[in-house]
């Protein structure tokens, strides 16, 4: 197996395994890599424990570390992932917040593990992008939502 030069290192307390599985049945251009046992004990796990999984997120490599729980995850950090279609925003949104996760606004959701993730359609992007009017419009329509609604944005930016 080849080592990334960069990954991002996430923290869960004991779950990364089951993270990182369910983010490579979720997302295309994802897998779990690797899983690596604790060679011995650490302060929040045993020799033989699941310590970390190198794992990839559309394409974006990752690591899952079993820290135990001195660290919880916040807003600071979230994978963005820009969407095509509603079907697509659906799918995700709907796969992260019914699989034990939490709804927030602006189409934000976090996962079961405490992984924020950010479902963006590109529509909503591009407008915010080309600043002006209807960037304005685009934005005050996004923060309305939960999960973004691609015919609302698109109606928004027409004015």
């Amino acid at each position: 197996m080849t080592i990334p030069k960069n990954s991002i290192c996430l923290w869960y307390d004991r779950e990364a395994e089951a993270a990182a599985t369910f983010y490579a049945a979720t997302f295309p251009d994802s897998e779990v890599r690797s899983v690596q046992t604790a060679p011995a004990d650490f302060p929040s796990g045993s020799k033989g424990d699941t310590l970390l999984v190198m794992f990839t997120v559309l394409g974006i490599p990752c690591i899952g570390l079993n820290g135990g729980p001195a660290f919880i995850q916040s807003e600071a950090f979230s994978f963005q992932i820009a969407t095509d279609t509603q079907e697509e925003t659906d799918h995700y949104w709907y796969a992260i917040t019914r699989n034990g996760g939490q709804e927030s606004v602006c189409g934000w959701c976090k996962d079961r593990w405490g992984i924020s993730w950010q479902i963006t359609p590109r529509v909503l992007t591009e407008a915010l992008a080309t600043g002006g009017a209807t960037a304005t419009r685009a934005f005050n329509a996004m923060m309305d939502m939960d999960r973004i609604d691609i015919a609302g944005i698109e109606s928004a930016i027409r004015g």
